[in-house]
């Protein structure tokens, strides 16, 4: 009878034990079911943070060749504009330079003024070319003048 004893505890030992390691089974299982949920979703949401990141990378892909459009016709421009600009330039200083040869050869020309000018009704056409020559000169001294201040 004591071993019969013996025995009916030690299988209801073994049944404790075996209660208790299920009840603390299904408690790891429900928190594994709860992780799971969770997982499942924070899984969804970096989905859906994927998908936003890639409609929002086309987008500024679209943006970027726009500008990068934009910024090429732009120094296009300035480009065309900068060749105008230095065309002209060398054209005024053609210019500049033909004026000079000009107020040279008129102040050559053009004779001395007397002692005492004499009082005309109409400026004589020397009178008015040495004029025209000498505003030409200031002109020409004026845009050397700025190119000098451009060059520095």
């Amino acid at each position: 009878m004591t071993i019969a004893l013996i025995a009916d505890v030690l299988v209801a030992s073994l049944l404790v034990a075996t209660i208790i390691t299920c009840f603390i089974l299904t408690k790891r299982i429900e928190r594994l079911k709860a992780d799971e949920s969770g997982m499942r979703q924070t899984v969804g949401a970096l989905i859906a943070a994927t998908d936003t990141a890639e409609r929002a990378i086309a987008g500024l892909k679209l943006t970027l060749g726009d500008c990068d459009r934009t910024l090429a016709e732009r120094l296009q421009t300035a480009e065309r504009y900068a060749a105008d600009l230095a065309a002209q330039i060398e054209a005024g200083q053609v210019v500049m330079d033909r004026i000079g040869q000009i107020v040279s050869a008129a102040t050559l020309v053009a004779p001395r003024p007397a002692e005492e000018p004499k009082p005309a009704a109409e400026p004589t056409p020397i009178s008015r070319l040495a004029n025209a020559a000498q505003s030409a000169a200031a002109i020409r001294a004026r845009a050397a003048r700025r190119l000098e201040g451009q060059a520095a």
